[in-house]
């Protein structure tokens, strides 16, 4: 990989690019007034609603535009006998999204380079990335023996190459962004922000810094904070001069067509995200076969582009059989683990349908750059 950030700011408004290889791969926007996925807050409950199956879950204030959803099967509310009015310090597991409100949690965790600290669990789990099993297994005891009272940690990744002072050191700030959370309890009343997550480009800059080769930035006060990490360049207009513009707008369409002909059809709906793989007028088995990988591959592709989520459903063109589906699938498999978000490809279903659910973890793209029609209601159907 040859990784490089693209990254505009404008006064509380962020937006980033990351690019392998001169290929946009990712986008994300960032709008501190938002509700964004980490960020911790003091949210006061509005009230308790009934769900299916006997259980049921609060709607509280967290201060967001919409009023966000903590399921009350949570092991953290389980002691809680919360009421209306009362304040509760949550995070955002999930962003809003659409007519959709954030999801919350109680399990709170501080995310830092080489460690999250989990302030309520009582474990420690290291990454199964760690291919050095003695260095994960020396990991998970410096950090038992590193560990006070009532606390989780999860090692990631990255633990395996920083020396075992700049862990125990990472310990100590973690546990000192905890206590400054509830310090903050004590000050504010409810709804209000206890502690922001990390900027796009912050997280972005920790997640490929192995492969990172240069930042391109249009503020000279992050070019500074960055010099001597990575090369950087300053740009006044960075998205269009690498060409993110037009990336974006391509990814609003439709319709993506393929370099060898054929074409992917992308519907996104409430339920679920359907793709349909057209092979127009070829029709033979050699050709649909060529077809239908190379759609894998840009199916893979425009999953983590426009970041699509939740239970994505793909038809692919011609006989709906694993024989003849088994690579394009494994390819899904193999692309789609190159994303940082989780996604599980479950093979072929009944239907002849490749069935994959990724983590919803941010809105797509099509919410965050475009609105649903209030004159259609998003159909996009006119009177005969």
């Amino acid at each position: 990989m040859s990784i490089k950030l693209i990254y505009e700011q404008s006064q509380q408004n962020g937006r980033l690019a990351v690019m392998d290889n001169d290929e946009v791969i990712e986008v994300e926007f960032f709008d501190q007034r938002r509700a964004h996925e980490g960020n911790i807050y003091l949210g006061r409950i509005l009230k308790k609603i009934e769900l299916v199956n006997g259980k049921s879950g609060y709607f509280l204030d967290i201060g967001d535009t919409r009023d966000a959803f903590i399921n009350a099967e949570e092991p953290e509310l389980e002691d809680l006998v919360a009421t209306e009015g009362q304040s509760v310090v949550v995070q955002v597991s999930q962003e809003q999204r659409a007519e959709k409100g954030a999801r919350l949690t109680r399990a709170l965790q501080f995310v830092g380079e080489n460690l999250v600290y989990c302030p309520y669990r009582m474990d420690v789990e290291v990454s199964a990335k760690i291919s050095d099993r003695l260095r994960a297994e020396n990991l998970a005891v410096l950090v038992e023996e590193n560990t006070t009272g009532q606390e989780g940690w999860i090692v990631r990744t990255s633990a395996a190459e920083a020396e075992n002072k700049q862990i125990v050191d990472e310990m100590h700030a973690l546990r000192d962004q905890f206590d400054a959370v509830l310090e903050e309890v004590r000050q504010v009343k409810s709804p209000a922000l206890l502690k922001a997550r990390n900027s796009c480009l912050e997280e972005a800059f920790l997640r490929y810094r192995k492969s990172l080769q240069k930042i391109v930035l249009n503020n000279h006060n992050l070019e500074e904070k960055y010099k001597g990490k990575t090369e950087v360049e300053y740009c006044t207009y960075p998205f269009k001069e690498y060409g993110v513009d037009e990336v974006l707008e391509n990814a609003l369409q439709k319709e993506v067509r393929l370099k060898n002909g054929g074409r992917i059809n992308i519907e996104e709906t409430r339920a679920c995200v359907a793709i349909d793989v057209d092979s127009g007028e070829d029709n033979g088995r050699g050709s649909l076969g060529r077809l239908n990988i190379e759609a894998a591959f840009e199916i893979a592709k425009q999953i983590r582009l426009r970041n699509l989520s939740g239970k994505i459903v793909i038809d692919f063109a011609g006989v709906s059989d694993y024989k003849y589906l088994k690579t394009a699938i494994e390819i899904l498999e193999q692309e789609l683990r190159k994303d940082y978000i989780k996604s599980t490809v479950y093979g072929l279903s009944r239907g002849g349908n490749v069935e994959i659910i990724r983590a919803r973890r941010r809105p797509p793209l099509s919410d965050v750059l475009t609105e649903e029609c209030s004159s259609c209601q998003g159909t996009g159907r006119v009177e005969r």
